[in-house]
């Protein structure tokens, strides 16, 4: 035998409903600059920029990222000149550390999304220290 318990009644089954369970709401920032996104990043303290990570950022950025993303200009993807002025560098490491959750739960993500015509940016499954070099890189293009 089969039961249904319900307190609602007949008429509310029909209706949609939409709950967010607690662990499922989004517990970031939307100010840009405080948003550290969502991903393994959660602090970063930047020092002067390290010209040696830069240029190993600017060969990752090269070979991985110009397909969707041009230095200066809107492309597929956005530019990453200013990046550094617009978002924290926390959130800059989980995009590229951590895309497809950013995308799913971030609100500047989805809003990036949706704005880029829905083309997400791709995984390219890369270590924390080559994201800090593609980061250390962004910071030159202020």
């Amino acid at each position: 035998m089969l039961m249904y318990c319900s307190q609602s009644s007949p008429e509310s089954a029909d209706k949609e409903t939409s709950v967010t369970p607690a662990q499922e709401k989004s517990p970031v920032s939307t100010d840009p600059l405080e948003n550290k996104g969502i991903g393994p990043i959660t602090s970063l303290k930047l020092g002067p920029i390290d010209q040696a990570l830069v240029e190993e950022g600017q060969v990752l950025y090269q070979e991985l990222c110009t397909a969707c993303h041009k230095p200066n200009e809107k492309f597929i993807g956005p530019a990453p000149a200013g990046i550094m002025s617009r978002r924290s560098p926390e959130w800059v490491m989980n995009m590229i550390l951590n895309p497809d959750e950013m995308l799913r739960k971030d609100p500047i993500a989805k809003q990036l999304l949706v704005e880029y015509n829905m083309a997400p940016m791709a995984n390219q499954g890369l270590t924390e220290d080559q994201a800090r070099n593609i980061l250390e890189y962004f910071r030159t293009l202020e």
